[in-house]
């Protein structure tokens, strides 16, 4: 029996994937609605293997998406639902052109709406999936809680942002899960460790919003992906505030947009209201600990050294959780308060500021009990001597260091040290990429004794130059004495030398090796092993070359910058 001949592209790549012109027609969507859905449902376009057999012969570059994925988008309800809403546009725009107020005011009452809940399951149905996708959730909730009202957005959508993203940093704070903190151009940076999965976020500084001249962003879009954050955000607050025995929704000192248009408007008002709300404790269902003791599991490790280096780890963490415990912190006006208040109040400690310049003040100035004040300005007129007086760095990098650091370096009009990120990779080349002394001598202790010994050689330089010139006088004598002596006489001063010449067994020349010639030798076998390298794999291989090359050249040229800052820094010395 003769097998019929298969068509052309009906098997491999050309089946899997699907153009998205192709994909509107088979769903009968919009490209906004379909755009939509896709943001929505978590599809993506794909990136196939052989391009020109997957778009069918043709040999042009298409948005492509996998055809399971578009079968999987035919059967979700909420597509009904995106087309009641195009129905319900068609309505309320042909009521309002024959001016049928009364009709166009009964749709309006019965508009569609898109619920989101089934989707937030469908996509994480655990509580630790939706953790591990919880980093672009909260950056991008994060920033849209900083926006004013902006056209084509619903204002509702930056409201419940201001809103979540507060219940969720009170529960960081009753949960003490923040572990690294990092002050940086675009933002802070914050990574909390919750129920074991590491989660990494950026709050953006508080700038006066200014409006985009040209449209270079597209805000619809990424309303579409806070609109689903938002539900998931919502799912996660209330599993935390439920797992800390706290109670859910929380009451927050937020004036909501019904108690005053102000809040709408005065950005400053905001801001204050929205650190005034950090400062306050929350209500407690039970006070049963909710703490656990951390165990190490032993038997998956077998080695002794990983099993005890987890074990100080753990022991490092638990000390971190109270590292500001019974200390009281002043906040200066000039400070940013919202970061020193959440990171102040993760660790245990207590924090105010000046109650007649913002709400939410606990204690005031004249306090006795307080340790430290954070100012950020080279002189003040009136101080305490009960009290340090620090720059606002020292809380952060007390934090990433784990420890409270000798607060005489970051005393006010003193020249910080260097704010050294916490994300950074320990094990990095020192050779491929720059890292800073500072850094250096905090991973390597060898590297900071060579850099203590170096700095009192040129101490002892200094201090030795007048003492040289007797000393050279004096070699210089001994030289001449030494060798106006005939051989006889040197020979009754040094026996040895005597020996050695009855030794009948004469010393071996020793072969030394040129240097350019054994780097010539290592560069023509590294050519050698480049040649054999595959032709599928050269490609790979230039680009992984040009990486390393402008690694190297980004390390030199901030190698350069930095020695050329060191040499402005000994000039003003000087």
């Amino acid at each position: 029996m003769v097998s019929k001949r298969k068509k052309k592209y009906s098997t491999g790549e050309g089946s899997q994937f699907i153009s998205r012109k192709q994909a509107l027609k088979k769903l009968q969507l919009t490209l906004n609605d379909f755009r939509r859905l896709c943001i929505i449902k978590g599809i993506y376009p794909r990136e196939p293997r052989n391009r020109k057999r997957a778009q069918k012969g043709d040999t042009g570059i298409k948005t492509l998406y996998h055809i399971k994925d578009i079968q999987f988008l035919m059967h979700e309800p909420i597509i009904w639902t995106l087309r009641d809403y195009k129905i319900f546009n068609r309505k309320v725009g042909r009521a309002k052109a024959v001016r049928d107020f009364k009709t166009m005011k009964k749709f309006l009452d019965n508009h569609p709406t898109l619920k989101l809940d089934h989707i937030v399951k469908e996509r994480y149905p655990t509580f630790i999936d939706a953790i591990r996708d919880l980093d672009d959730c909260l950056t991008l909730c994060f920033l849209f809680s900083t926006f004013p009202s902006l056209a084509h957005i619903p204002r509702e959508q930056f409201n419940l942002c201001r809103r979540l993203t507060i219940e969720f940093m009170h529960a960081i704070i009753e949960a003490k899960a923040l572990r690294k903190v990092f002050i940086s151009i675009k933002g802070y940076y914050y990574q909390a460790e919750i129920k074991g999965q590491t989660v990494t976020w950026i709050i953006p500084h508080h700038f006066s919003f200014e409006p985009q001249s040209k449209q270079e962003v597209d805000f619809k879009v990424m309303s579409t992906f806070v609109e689903f954050y938002l539900i998931m955000l919502g799912f996660v607050n209330y599993r935390l505030y439920h797992s800390l025995n706290l109670f859910y929704p929380p009451k927050l000192s937020i004036s909501t947009p019904n108690e005053s248009e102000k809040a709408l408007v005065d950005e400053n008002m905001f801001l204050s209201e929205r650190i005034a709300a950090l400062n306050t404790p929350l209500v407690k269902t039970s006070n049963e600990p909710v703490e656990e003791d951390i165990e190490i599991d032993t038997f998956s490790e077998n080695n002794p050294e990983k099993i005890e280096e987890a074990r100080n780890e753990a022991i490092k963490i638990k000390k971190l959780k109270t590292l500001f415990k019974g200390l009281k912190f002043f906040l200066n006006r000039e400070v940013p308060r919202e970061p020193l208040v959440f990171i102040i109040r993760c660790f245990g400690g207590e924090v105010s500021w000046d109650k007649n310049l913002f709400v939410g003040s606990t204690f005031n100035e004249d306090d006795e009990t307080i340790t430290h004040q954070v100012a950020d300005r080279p002189s003040l007129e009136k101080q305490y001597i009960s009290r340090y007086y620090v720059q606002p760095q020292w809380v952060f990098d007390s934090v990433n260091a784990k420890e409270l650091l000798p607060v005489s370096k970051y005393f006010i009009g003193e020249v910080l040290p260097p704010h050294l990120s916490p994300f950074v990779n320990n094990e990095r080349n020192p050779f491929e990429q720059y890292i800073p002394p500072e850094e250096r001598a905090l991973m390597d202790p060898a590297f900071a004794e060579e850099i203590n010994k170096k700095r009192q050689e040129k101490e002892n330089k200094q201090v030795d130059c007048i003492d040289n010139n007797d000393e050279l006088e004096h070699d210089n004598n001994e030289i001449i004495k030494t060798n106006g002596l005939e051989e006889t006489e040197v020979e009754k001063l040094d026996p040895a030398l005597d020996k050695k010449k009855k030794l009948s067994v004469a010393p071996g020349t020793i072969y030394k090796e040129e240097p350019w010639m054994q780097k010539k030798q290592e560069r023509q076998e590294y050519k050698l092993r480049e040649k054999m390298i595959k032709k599928k794999h050269r490609k790979i291989y230039r680009a992984m070359i040009r990486n390393k090359k402008d690694k190297a050249k980004e390390s030199w040229l901030l190698r350069k910058k930095r020695r050329i800052i060191d040499e402005s820094k000994k000039d003003n010395k000087t």
